[in-house]
């Protein structure tokens, strides 16, 4: 299933409530978390929020700063990110901030909510995903056909809950506000029920004022010690990029991205991209990256071949463009074959120079069908 990169976002009080019980809305974080939140909003393709979260708080997700939302329009993105929301019932408000601020908009819901909400002529393309919601077929269908690679989940608790014990979930930004609610009717942030894995990993503390934002990874079995949960996503996409490659009976097609350490894609590319007929995938992806980005030191590179060790073609193989850009961490599908360079250890070299390697298999054939007619 392909499917976007799933980020939760919830700020809540010491004892892990998002709210209390009386009318207005209990603000958890300070002015400067907010700033936080309109950044990694700017970043994002889509933001979700539930049909509660709609009729409790009433919101306008908005990207607040002109400047993040030219740098969006800059990079020829929307001026907002795509505004999404599900609801079982379609008992929407067609009047709420939610439909008539930002950019588009998206319901997903099911097929006797369908009906209500297109009744209600709510201001908002109204997708029915059959006779209950499925978490998957909303996010493959948020991939495929709204071209969302990056979700900004932001609540509420019964959302959250759901896409974690189910495994949809690549990253949690958590915000501990310095307050107590210890009212038991008030709205948690997770609910009863089954989670898998087991602890999550912990990938950064950040005090923001007087509230700490902790950001983790939940844990994803199977996928090695050195593997991340989000590796998945990214080196799907990279393979979903090899696919894009002009063939060629003389180089591999492959793809590749280059991802921050916070999860934002900072560039992406592949093999003969632009009619260079020689331009390897990590050349061009990180040909896209200013040099100097501080982020490249913390970045991982996506490929969905092991970066060439050895090439004809340009002075530096791509392991060694990888190495010279300051990144030290590499995640592949497929080693590359004896085809075109006897030997080849794109690997080794990487690893010689203290970098990290992982290789995921389970994406190996993927990365191999757009080279099967060089494979025999």
């Amino acid at each position: 299933m392909s499917r976007p990169y799933v980020l939760l976002s919830a700020a809540v009080s010491l004892d892990g409530y998002l709210d209390d019980t009386g009318p207005e809305r209990l603000l958890l974080s300070s002015p400067a978390d907010f700033d936080r939140v309109d950044e990694v909003r700017a970043s994002v393709d889509a933001i979700l929020v539930g049909a509660g979260t709609i009729r409790a708080d009433n919101p306008r997700l908005l990207v607040n700063s002109a400047e993040r939302r030219a740098a969006r329009t800059a990079a020829g993105k929307p001026e907002y990110p795509l505004k999404v929301t599900v609801s079982v019932s379609g008992e929407l408000d067609p009047d709420a901030q939610f439909w008539h601020t930002g950019g588009e908009k998206v319901v997903y819901t099911t097929d006797r909510g369908a009906d209500r909400l297109r009744r209600s002529g709510i201001a908002a393309d109204v997708v029915p995903l059959g006779p209950e919601v499925d978490w998957r077929l909303l996010l493959e269908h948020l991939h495929d056909e709204r071209g969302v690679h990056r979700l900004m989940v932001e609540g509420g608790g019964t959302i959250h809950t759901q896409l974690l014990q189910q495994e949809l979930a690549d990253e949690l930004h958590l915000v501990l506000a310095p307050l107590f609610v210890g009212d038991p009717k008030a709205p948690r942030l997770f609910g009863p029920g089954a989670y898998q894995g087991a602890r999550l990993r912990l990938v950064e503390t950040r005090a923001i004022g007087d509230v700490v934002l902790m950001r983790y990874e939940p844990t994803a079995p199977g996928t090695g010690h050195l593997a991340r949960p989000a590796d998945r996503h990214w080196l799907r996409l990279a393979c979903e990029l090899a696919a894009q490659c002009p063939p060629s009976g003389t180089a591999f097609s492959v793809g590749a991205v280059v991802v921050a350490a916070d999860g934002t894609e900072l560039a992406r590319g592949y093999s003969r991209e632009a009619g260079d007929q020689v331009v390897h995938a990590e050349e061009a992806a990180l040909a896209k990256v200013d040099p100097a980005d501080p982020r490249l030191a913390g970045a991982t590179v996506y490929s969905s071949l092991e970066p060439c060790a050895r090439r004809a073609s340009r002075p530096r193989p791509c392991a060694r463009l990888i190495l010279d850009a300051g990144v030290r961490r590499v995640v592949t599908a497929w080693r590359e074959p004896d085809t075109f360079v006897e030997g080849a250890d794109g690997t080794g070299v990487l690893q010689a120079a203290g970098a990290e390697v992982v290789v995921l298999p389970e994406f190996e054939e993927q990365a191999k069908a757009p080279n099967r007619h060089l494979l025999g």
